[in-house]
């Protein structure tokens, strides 16, 4: 079977060369011309070889992946897309259509592999693409899609965007995905640029790299827009925001009517878009200028598209029923289906609508047995299935919120199957409800009673567990909302905050950091920036593979002996023990101190850069609060007791106004420095140009703040603090490991690191700690421990700054003792200390926020 010239000739994806030099894709650092990524694909279309055979692709948002797509696309391969991950659903998908080449993705490249020369099915001329109807379901049914139905609903959607070369939109959402699909096929068309990036909008990076990139556009679902909320979007500086688009499932109202108002005062349009995977992904667009008024409507059909409405019999409503190019071939639910041509021309969307003012379609119900959450359609009946194929008799009901089914029989083992339902589903668990029933409620006719199903959530006997409803995994009392409660005493924590969003900073991250990995045996990368949601993604260590090789069998002895720890909690853990144990003399080992203040910065750029610039501020000012309180109450208790202090120490202002050269009262230098550099970054970041500036050159500012604190090193300047050489540079550098989002940056740091340490101090032992120290942050995520020592090192690292403080007040009392026992003693009352003050905080923070919310405040829409 020879490939089509016809149907590779109709693909925006054989003619990227006509755009030349234009850039079509930026992936970090990289940007790729249409003539380039033209010739990526074409050389990949190649390695398909000469006959059309049926390709199934892991689709990942990286250049490989999106390389596969093209290539298949101009070359008139059939394509499956399928969820990346290897999981369930991909490999369901994967054995039930048996594809000739496979490209699985991971660690940001795509292994092609072919599988036979010659492919064994018949492949109708004008399939093009195969996408679940349904998200990551494993189910075998799938939208046949022809090339001609992706370049018209490409076209259309760059008619109504009026997308132009100029536009640049960044990859919100997964290309497996129509909707981002879709984003990409219309920007490719008209010659604009796509930012290739999988990530979130709550995460500082991804705001830089608008920012940087120049991003004129993002895709959002509903629960995006609450995300959003949370990290100030309306207070952001985004000069070349054009418009936001939103489908993905119905916005509330009242957010449409927020968004759309707050656009018209920033320049940017909100699009409200209708779509359905089975017609390429758009139906209808609401336009910018109707959303104030209009909030409620789906808008009008896409250019070249059509709608009537269809009576449904016994129903005062009707059906809406959608024609146009972009419609689908018809499904497919094996291999044979895929010889099939064209089944329909016109699509029933089975969601009930009406005709408003100015045209205006709105959507005012649902006849199928579909719900919609977080973008991903749900087949109820499919769920039903499901939990027949495990055994249970149960009737599935749904919103756009969640999945409640009632299981016939007194079950136990509940909780364990709706985390297998929701994985199979590919929704958060926190979506999938299931309660045990003596019967199914039913109608009297027989049937279902799905409104009394439904209203099962709402007994106060729920089974919802926030703990299996976010990990699955975790134990009853172990979740991650009542972790981030507990540790952060907030309350009302919800599904789209993240530990920094509630204020978490360095000194509460240890605590939290600590529950989570036991609740979940592996913490995910970056889960400080993590919404509530979304911990759902992270795998149980139950989950697992069988030991069976030998070396298997070693690691699982070594797991038993060890656990991993971030290597941050260890640093901070190892470093305040060395310096209580140099200072009562038990041994001689200088430079963690400085190892921390590097550690500092590092956990500065993690919790104090996100939001906008007032919120960054008092998220700042707090977190220089809880450093200045316990540390100033110890201080001036040895102010008052003791007379190796002044009020200069009292103040923090010892290394500006207290005696030169290193005294006593230098003691507390490394808090001092610590809160000066806070209060002076605070007040700094608070400017509006240097904001523009760290956000726009994230990796670059932190550098350039290092190095003008270097110039005191080559006395240039002195500005350094008695008794220290300049520090901030340290602090700064910490800050640069944080930003380093890739191999190259960190090479940087590295380089760095290794042309300023060494020699810093007379003492090479201590210019070699920092170093090691400071390289081990960079490049090692987390180190073995004991697992016998691992509460104890989580419990030193979370104390470290009050067993520094107060270390120096039972210094005098046993510095002459068992130095042991010295050692030892200081710790225990730092740690006393800590968990006193700590309470004590957390009281008053508590009591502010009772006091700020009795207030009335503005109401905030919410996801679905």
């Amino acid at each position: 079977m020879t490939i089509q010239p016809d149907l590779a000739g109709t693909s925006f994806a054989a003619k990227l060369a006509t755009f030349g030099d234009r850039t079509a894709v930026c992936v970090g650092d990289r940007s790729v011309s249409y003539g380039e990524l033209a010739e990526l694909v074409g050389a990949m279309a190649r390695s398909f070889g000469p006959a059309r055979r049926l390709i199934a692709l892991e689709v990942e948002n990286t250049l490989p992946s999106l390389t596969v797509y093209l290539a298949a696309l101009a070359s008139g391969h059939p394509l499956l897309l399928v969820p990346p991950g290897g999981g369930q659903a991909s490999e369901a998908l994967i054995a039930s259509y048996d594809p000739d080449i496979v490209a699985r993705s991971g660690s940001g490249d795509c292994v092609v592999e072919v599988l036979r020369d010659e492919t064994k099915h018949d492949l109708h001329p004008d399939l093009a693409l195969l996408v679940s109807t349904s998200g990551s379901t494993g189910s075998p049914k799938l939208v046949r899609l022809s090339g001609a139905a992706v370049q018209a609903n490409a076209a259309a959607i760059a008619e109504y965007l009026h997308l132009r070369p100029s536009d640049t939109a960044a990859t919100t959402l997964p290309l497996s995905y129509c909707y981002g699909m879709s984003v990409v096929n219309s920007h490719l068309l008209v010659g604009a640029s796509l930012v290739l990036t999988d990530l979130s909008v709550v995460d500082p990076c991804f705001w830089d790299l608008v920012r940087s990139r120049q991003v004129t556009s993002f895709a959002a679902v509903p629960y995006t827009f609450d995300l959003l909320d949370r990290v100030g979007f309306e207070h952001m500086d985004l000069p070349s925001l054009r418009y936001i688009t939103q489908a993905g499932g119905r916005l509330a109202p009242e957010c449409v009517r927020r968004y759309a108002e707050l656009g018209q005062k920033r320049g940017w349009d909100l699009f409200v878009m209708y779509g359905q995977t089975e017609a390429t992904a758009r139906m209808a667009y609401l336009p910018p200028d109707q959303a104030v008024v209009h909030p409620y409507a789906i808008g009008v059909p896409v250019p070249g598209g059509a709608f009537r409405l269809e009576p449904v019999p016994g129903l005062d409503a009707s059906e809406l029923v959608f024609s146009g190019p972009n419609v689908m071939l018809g499904y497919a639910e094996r291999p044979e289906d895929l010889a099939l041509g064209r089944e329909t021309t016109e699509l029933r969307t089975g969601d009930l609508a009406r005709q408003g003012p100015g045209g205006l379609y709105e959507i005012v119900g649902r006849r199928s047995r579909f719900v919609k959450i977080a973008g991903l359609r749900i087949d109820l009946g499919q769920v039903e299935r499901i939990l027949s194929d495990f055994g249970l008799s149960a009737a599935a009901a749904g919103s756009d919120e969640m999945v409640v089914a009632a299981v016939e029989g007194n079950r136990d083992h509940l909780a364990l199957v709706a985390k297998t339902l929701a994985h199979d589903l590919g929704v958060p668990r926190a979506a999938v409800e299931l309660h045990s029933v003596p019967s199914i409620p039913r109608l009297v006719n027989g049937k279902p009673d799905y409104p009394a199903i439904l209203a099962l959530s709402l007994r106060p006997d729920s089974d919802r567990q926030p703990e299996a409803a976010i990990m699955g995994s975790l134990s009853s009392t172990s979740t991650v909302r009542e972790i981030f409660e507990d540790v952060l005493e907030r309350r009302n924590v919800k599904d789209s905050d993240t530990f920094v969003s509630l204020g978490g900073d360095s000194l509460s991250y240890v605590a939290a950091s600590v529950r989570l990995e036991r609740a979940l045996g592996d913490v995910p990368p970056g889960w400080h920036l993590m919404p509530v949601r979304e911990f759902t993604r992270a795998s149980p260590s139950a989950d697992r593979p069988s030991v069976t090789s030998r070396s298997d069998r070693v690691r699982t002895w070594r797991g038993r002996l060890f656990a991993r720890m971030e290597s941050g909690i260890v640093l901070r853990a190892v470093a305040i023990l060395f310096i209580v144990s140099t200072h009562f003399r038990l041994l001689d080992w200088e430079g963690t101190a400085h190892v921390l203040m590097a550690l500092a910065g590092y956990n500065f750029a993690r919790f104090q850069l996100s939001g906008s610039r007032m919120e960054r501020l008092l998220r700042q000012l707090r977190a220089a609060a809880r450093i200045v309180l316990p540390s100033v109450v110890v201080i001036a208790v040895a102010f008052v007791l003791t007379d190796a202090y002044g009020w200069q120490n009292v103040f923090l202002l010892n290394s500006l106004l207290g005696p030169q050269g290193w005294t006593d009262m230098s003691r507390f230098w490394f808090v001092e420095i610590l809160v000066h550099i806070l209060l002076g970054l605070a007040v700094l970041l608070a400017i509006p140009a240097v904001d523009r500036a760290l956000r726009r050159w994230p990796f670059g500012f932190p550098l350039a703040l290092a190095s003008v604190d270097l110039v005191q090193r080559f006395d240039i300047i002195d500005l350094s603090y008695p008794g220290q050489g300049p520090v901030l540079w340290l602090f700064a550098l910490g800050w640069a490991a944080a930003a380093s989002q890739n191999v190259r940056q960190r090479i940087v740091v590295t380089a760095v690191s290794l042309a300023t340490i060494p020699g810093s101090f007379t003492d090479e032992q201590r210019s070699a700690t920092i170093l090691v120290g400071f390289l081990i942050l960079l490049w090692i995520p987390t180190l073995p421990i004991p697992r016998g020592l691992h509460r104890m090192t989580a419990l030193l690292a979370t104390a470290s700054l009050y067993i520094y403080v107060t270390h120096w007040l039972v210094y005098p009392l046993l510095a002459e003792g068992n130095k042991t026992i010295a050692v030892l003693t200081s710790l225990a009352v730092g740690v006393g200390y800590w968990a006193a003050a700590t309470r004590a905080m957390t009281g008053i923070e508590r009591w502010l926020r009772s006091g700020r919310a009795t207030a009335p405040s503005a109401g905030r829409c919410a996801g679905p």
